[in-house]
């Protein structure tokens, strides 16, 4: 039976809401865990540069293609449901990927981030209506959760792939979703009632792709996506031509991550104006420019540099997924501006690691990618000073 709102749970409370941030625990590891041991698969399957470029890539195309998709299912199966059926599918795409051939690899690499992709859109507007009092603060939580994720698959990647191989070390994080897919069955399983007819201030969404402002969120989105998917793709491979070693990078990819636990559980604070989140934006940008400049300029310094764009990524994550949320004033609303944002931005942080081994090939250094990013960054930088005004998507007049 289809369903023409927003689920509401008959069975609330803080267990069953705290369940969110468990789900966001499985978003990341699948594509963290790539990164350190790509010189591996590269190897194996006899991939260059460019083709593990487009391999990093396939999950933010299925993230693009994905998104706008997910506000349909949600209406007809209910956003909890939508979810539980996601994580089934991850952890199929997680054994397909890594235990079906080289046609397995590519195939499964897009289920993978198809299945995420739910996550990424549904995960923030549940967020937002079980802690509508608390939104900035609750998504600071829920991206140190996917932080956290991310951080312990680069972390152990490598000695995995050492005690066994490159594709149980992908293939592990499937236990891991499932586990996650059983805590989250309680909440699947609860009858969804519709709620009342909408009133006159739930009118009708003027289209998201005609306002300058969805535009604005959906650009900071995508270009801290592309600087953060550089980084988890390429920044090992960057540092091992500097001379730094494999396991050493895994850890540099590990601490990354941990910075940006810390960077996004520190920026809700700045995102909590009530006319502007300018200093959140902006604080969040700053530090990704500077780290990839150091990178280029100061490479002997990676491991600081990491630590750096860890904080402003981790803050940046944080401050785009507030602005979805606070820009939009429905749960309807907020999940459209969640396609809108997730499929457009991963659209443009796809083109990343296939840009960057492109460009490495091509020049037979890192240094001409670099550039390009640390110029991106710095679009990213102006375009947070755009959208942290304080102006809301606009609705269709009424009759």
């Amino acid at each position: 039976m289809s369903v023409s709102a927003e689920p509401t749970l008959r069975l609330r409370g803080p267990l069953i809401a705290a369940t969110a941030f468990v789900v966001a625990l499985t978003l990341r590891p699948a594509l963290t865990a790539v990164g350190p041991v790509l010189p591996r698969i590269g190897a194996d399957q006899h991939l260059g540069e460019a083709a593990l470029g487009l391999l990093g890539t396939l999950p933010l195309l299925a993230f693009a293609a994905a998104s706008p998709l997910i506000h349909f299912a949600s209406r007809r199966f209910g956003m909890e449901r939508t979810v539980f059926w996601s994580l089934l599918v991850l952890a199929a795409g997680s054994v397909l990927r890594s235990y079906t051939g080289t046609a397995g690899l590519w195939i499964g690499t897009v289920v993978i981030g198809a299945a995420i992709a739910v996550g990424n859109v549904l995960v923030p507007v549940i967020i937002k209506r079980d802690y509508a009092n608390h939104v900035s603060r609750a998504t600071g939580v829920y991206t140190a959760f996917i932080t956290g994720g991310a951080a312990i698959a680069s972390l152990v990647a490598v000695p995995i792939a050492d005690a066994a191989d490159w594709r149980l070390s992908l293939a592990i994080w499937g236990g891991l979703t499932l586990v996650v897919a059983v805590v989250w069955l309680p909440r699947a399983m609860q009858p969804v009632s519709v709620p009342p007819p909408s009133t006159a201030h739930d009118a009708p969404l003027a289209s998201v792709w005609r306002q300058p402002m969805a535009w604005l969120v959906t650009g900071f989105m995508g270009l801290q996506s592309t600087s953060f998917y550089l980084l988890v793709t390429w920044l090992p491979t960057i540092e091992m031509s500097h001379g730094i070693s494999e396991h050493a990078t895994g850890v540099h990819l590990f601490l990354f991550q941990v910075c940006g636990l810390i960077g996004g559980l520190s920026i809700p604070r700045l995102l909590r104006h009530p006319a502007s989140q300018r200093a959140g934006t902006v604080t969040a940008s700053v530090p990704i420019l500077v780290a990839l400049l150091g990178l280029l300029l100061v490479p002997d310094l990676a491991l600081g540099w990491a630590m750096i764009a860890g904080l402003g990524q981790g803050a940046a994550l944080v401050a785009a997924l507030s602005l979805i949320s606070i820009r939009g004033r429905t749960h309807h609303e907020t999940t459209q501006l969640s396609g809108m944002a997730q499929s457009v931005g991963y659209l443009l942080a796809a083109a990343g690691p296939v840009v960057a081994g492109f460009l490495t090939e091509r020049t037979g250094g890192w240094d001409v990618t670099l550039i390009v990013f640390s110029a991106l960054a710095a679009v990213q930088l102006a375009i947070g000073v755009a959208a942290g005004r304080d102006t809301r998507i606009e609705r269709a007049s009424q009759p």
